[in-house]
């Protein structure tokens, strides 16, 4: 196998085990711990999880140069009640996700560049890649910190299961 879809895969598989470890967090919060809100300034879990759920699908999106309101129409359908629907919705985000990168030849992954909405610059879809799987593992930290605030009982196995 070359260097470049070694790397691919490397990364894909690291954005599979936040999804993967995700999906076990959000099946541990109860009805009752949806709303919790650390400060004023800060999103609800549910809030939280909203975002986390549609960040492969969202940054595909955004990556394939689509407008704010194509994002924003995204996100919303990722606005979900139960984990079991969230977990489902994410796989399919990560899917798609996954089927792009994939398709990209080695010269297009290291070298095309695409513009967001929110930027002057593009990047590379290498970049991309990096960018959506730190994206990811940042806002599965924030919910990893949600839950310890509310008292569950988490650890490092949560994030990181052996049978992944």
């Amino acid at each position: 196998m070359d260097a470049v879809n070694t790397l691919r895969n490397v990364l894909l598989h690291e954005m599979k085990v936040g999804i993967q470890s995700t999906g076990n967090l959000l099946q541990k919060v109860k009805a009752e711990d949806w709303d919790y809100r650390p400060t004023d300034n800060m999103r609800s879990v549910k809030e939280l999880v909203w975002h986390l759920i549609s960040i492969p699908e969202t940054d595909l999106t955004i990556m394939q140069e689509k407008s704010q309101e194509e994002v924003a129409e995204i996100e919303r359908k990722y606005e979900l009640e139960s984990p079991d629907q969230m977990v489902t919705a994410m796989n399919e985000g990560y899917h798609a996700f996954k089927a792009y990168m994939t398709a990209l030849s080695d010269d297009q992954f290291l070298s095309k560049e695409t513009k967001p909405f929110y930027l002057d610059k593009g990047m590379t879809q290498a970049s991309w890649l990096m960018e959506t799987v730190t994206h990811l593992f940042h806002h599965r930290a924030q919910l990893f910190n949600y839950l310890k605030q509310l008292n569950y009982e988490v650890n490092m196995y949560d994030l990181y299961p052996q049978h992944l």
